[in-house]
């Protein structure tokens, strides 16, 4: 023991400690680019680490996660979502004796991708950019070549595959199909946090702006979940769990109960949040800002590309995409602000 280093005592421990169909650092698929193993830290904890100091982690801080530009101190931003689903996943993972580290690193990597103004700014990203735009493929792009100048993370396959694979949509939380899910079940562990997360701080935000009050929850939801955001959650979590354990992992999800009151309470949301009248609104002003910008560099590309080489500007749309989904709610809103409206100035 005294002669391996504290990365291979790690390692050593997950053999031991885990379930045998939890993935362990020892056996990754490696990276891309192969690295010299850190002494101290497994080749996930190095993942973790990597992404919570890129740039792109940090800019979540000032992403929309519902509410564009909320006036109040508590509500969500992407920044805090990430949080909420490796808080959730993790705990899940510690149940379940999987790798809590790549659970770690897939939850605080899967939103990295995120457009500015939430779904409204993939939506209009998806219409406008010629290749389409899915967040989670953003993701991926983030790590693998946006990161470091270019360089990308160079995270491991793993990460990458529980990144790309954690966006459900309107789709089934835990699909049949095992292409549609994450090969490890530390990514779909993390696929299913991400819903448990959403689904009960995006219902806390929306009773706390007013869009929907307490009473308008319909019964089912309360009785089957709770009536309070940290129930709601303590009976997912614990369902999920127990549920998984049932048959050894073989086929991780929920009971059929919560499963459905789960799918019922997304609908929900969707119905009297996400496609509210209020929500909508918003969602306009936001989709119109992003598409002058984009518009506007599209034609402007050496505003933002001046120190690279006119003949490798090759697909402007792919340059812009980037950088337009890569803003902060508030650097897209200043930026509209500077390039399209009057700017006041004084006689001095």
């Amino acid at each position: 023991m005294f002669n391996m280093t504290i990365c291979e005592q790690t390692e050593d421990i997950e053999k031991k400690a885990l379930h045998p169909k939890a993935c362990r650092s020892a056996l990754s698929k490696g990276r891309k680019k192969p690295e010299k193993e850190d002494e101290i830290r497994t080749c996930f904890q190095r993942d973790r680490d990597r992404i919570i100091h890129s740039k792109a982690f940090r800019r979540l801080k000032h992403k929309t996660q519902v509410f564009l530009a909320p006036k109040g101190d508590h509500y969500r931003t992407r920044l805090t979502h990430v949080l909420e689903v490796s808080q959730i996943a993790r705990t899940i993972a510690r149940a379940l004796k999987l790798n809590e580290d790549l659970t770690e690193a897939v939850a605080l990597g899967h939103d990295l991708g995120h457009t500015p103004f939430g779904h409204a700014g993939e939506a209009i990203l998806r219409e406008i950019h010629p290749g389409g735009f899915d967040h989670f493929k953003q993701s991926l792009r983030v790590v693998d070549f946006l990161e470091q100048n270019g360089k990308g993370l160079n995270l491991t396959y793993e990460v990458r595959n529980g990144i790309v694979k954690h966006s459900k949509g309107k789709g089934v939380i835990m699909p049949e199909t095992k292409t549609e899910r994450a090969d490890t079940l530390e990514g779909q562990v993390v696929r299913v946090s991400d819903i448990i997360a959403y689904v009960n701080h995006d219902l806390d935000d929306a009773q706390r702006a007013g869009v929907i009050r307490k009473s308008d929850m319909p019964e089912k939801i309360i009785r089957v979940l709770g009536d309070t955001h940290s129930k709601r959650i303590d009976t997912m979590v614990k369902d999920f769990i127990y549920y998984s354990l049932k048959s050894d992992l073989e086929k991780p999800g929920m009971s059929e109960e919560v499963s459905a009151t789960t799918y019922k309470l997304r609908d929900f949301l969707f119905e009297y949040v996400y496609e509210s009248d209020m929500i909508k609104k918003e969602f306009k002003k936001a989709k119109k800002i992003l598409k002058d910008l984009y518009e506007y560099y599209l034609n402007h590309i050496e505003d933002i590309f001046s120190d690279i080489p006119m003949e490798k500007k090759l697909n402007r749309h792919r340059m812009v995409c980037d950088f337009v989904a890569g803003m902060t709610d508030r650097f897209a809103m200043m930026t509209y602000e500077r390039l399209f409206l009057p700017q006041q100035w004084t006689v001095v």
